[in-house]
């Protein structure tokens, strides 16, 4: 959840405290209610209201897929409605089942819901496909208001899984459109290389917002982050590289594994072309002019292609910097006389070591975080500067 957050469909997880008793995990607070709730309630939804519903929570398997997340127990119980109004967004919730997978990779354990559980996890061999087909049980319920696969008990669910055979013919099913059908054959598929993907699904004119009308980009986690990236000065770039270097394996593992995705001829750097055939592979097919942009702000030391930790730090969440002992240590790197203050002449030291000395941008950071005008900045002022709500910041560049 900490790897995922920042997502408008998955669950904030607010804060993590620790007793003797528990682990203690703050949430975002969901008002209403289950999705599961709200079906039993109707019923089923109208193909609109489906679609509309099958758009995030294809969205959040996007995501989860994105950055290296398998969640393997998709269900209504598990999506919950942010508010009690009709149009609230649904939140993803409990990621106690999920796992970081690397492509190829095949897993054995037996784990999910009977109803939505994939045919391949119950022959113990399956991949993120799985997420794909518990999204497609739960599109089946949203306009049937029954399960794809019914039995007395989990024995004969998992049989009906099995033999994979879906009615399309009884009631309601003659009143669906043939595109309804059409996505959740592509999603139901029992072979999973057969199935759909998340980016397939989102781009499938059912369920696209407006129909076929709609060719906005499909978002990703990491392109909201390198714009924030893009939108900081260069003292926080630096100071978050400064970080970056210190986050342990399992804190980057799914963006290690996409930034391996992005480098095809393994050299350990992204290119131009790369990066925007790897933001294509995603889904999102951003103008060159953008991915340029892109590109220059994730270039920290200006060489004119991103390596590893420069991917990582463009990439991670802001989450990942909240530890003290990490502010402090990129304090300490632009503070080289330990004297508790940041000086010009020290920002444009720091800057130089990556081929960024401008006096008049070096004014112009000081001005921004010298909140006491005394033409330094201390460690205060420093924490203020990266603790900064950055949200404001992607709508800003969106207007450049």
């Amino acid at each position: 959840m900490h790897h995922l957050t920042g997502h408008r469909n998955i669950v904030e997880l607010k804060d993590v405290f620790e007793d003797r008793a528990a682990v203690h995990l703050v949430m975002e607070l969901c008002e209403g209610g289950e999705l599961f709730e709200r079906i039993v309630q109707r019923g089923h939804y109208s193909e609109k209201k489906a679609a509309e519903l099958c758009r995030q929570i294809v969205t959040v398997v996007h995501n989860c897929h994105s950055l290296g997340v398998m969640h393997r127990d998709l269900k209504p119980e598990n999506f919950l409605f942010l508010t009690k109004d009709e149009d609230s967004p649904l939140k993803s919730i409990d990621f106690g089942l999920s796992t970081f997978f690397k492509p190829g990779e095949t897993f054995k354990e037996l784990v999910g819901s009977a109803y939505y559980v994939a045919p391949e996890v119950l022959r113990r061999d399956y991949g993120p496909e799985a997420d794909i087909w518990s999204a497609g049980v739960i599109l089946y319920i949203l306009l049937t208001g029954v399960p794809p696969f019914w039995a007395d008990n989990e024995q004969g669910i998992f049989q009906a899984i099995l033999r994979g055979n879906i009615d399309y013919t009884s009631d309601p099913w003659p009143s669906i459109s043939s595109g309804a059908k059409d996505l959740l054959k592509k999603m139901l598929q029992t072979d999973p290389k057969a199935r759909l993907s998340a980016v397939e699904i989102l781009k499938h004119p059912w369920v696209k917002e407006d129909g076929d009308a709609s060719d906005e980009p499909i978002d990703i986690a990491v392109i909201t982050r390198m714009k924030l990236f893009q939108a900081m000065n260069k003292l926080k770039r630096i100071a978050l590289k400064v970080i970056a270097e210190t986050l342990s394996e399992e804190e980057i593992m799914g963006l290690k594994e996409m930034f391996k995705s992005m480098d095809v001829d393994n050299s350990g750097t992204v290119t131009f072309e790369e990066l925007k055939d790897g933001l294509n592979k995603w889904g999102t097919k951003l103008p060159d002019s953008e991915v340029m942009r892109l590109m220059e702000s994730a270039d920290v030391d200006g060489n004119g292609i991103i390596d590893y930790m420069e991917f990582i730090t463009a990439t991670m969440h802001l989450n990942r910097m909240e530890r003290e002992d990490r502010l402090y240590k990129a304090f300490l790197y632009f503070d080289k006389d330990r004297s508790g203050y940041i000086t010009m002449e020290e920002l444009e030291e720091a800057l130089k070591d990556y081929n960024m000395v401008d006096q008049k941008m070096i004014k112009e950071i000081i001005a921004e975080v010298d909140t006491d005008q005394d033409g330094r900045i201390n460690y205060e002022e420093f924490v203020d500067m990266m603790r900064k709500n950055n949200s404001e910041m992607v709508s800003k560049w969106r207007l450049m």
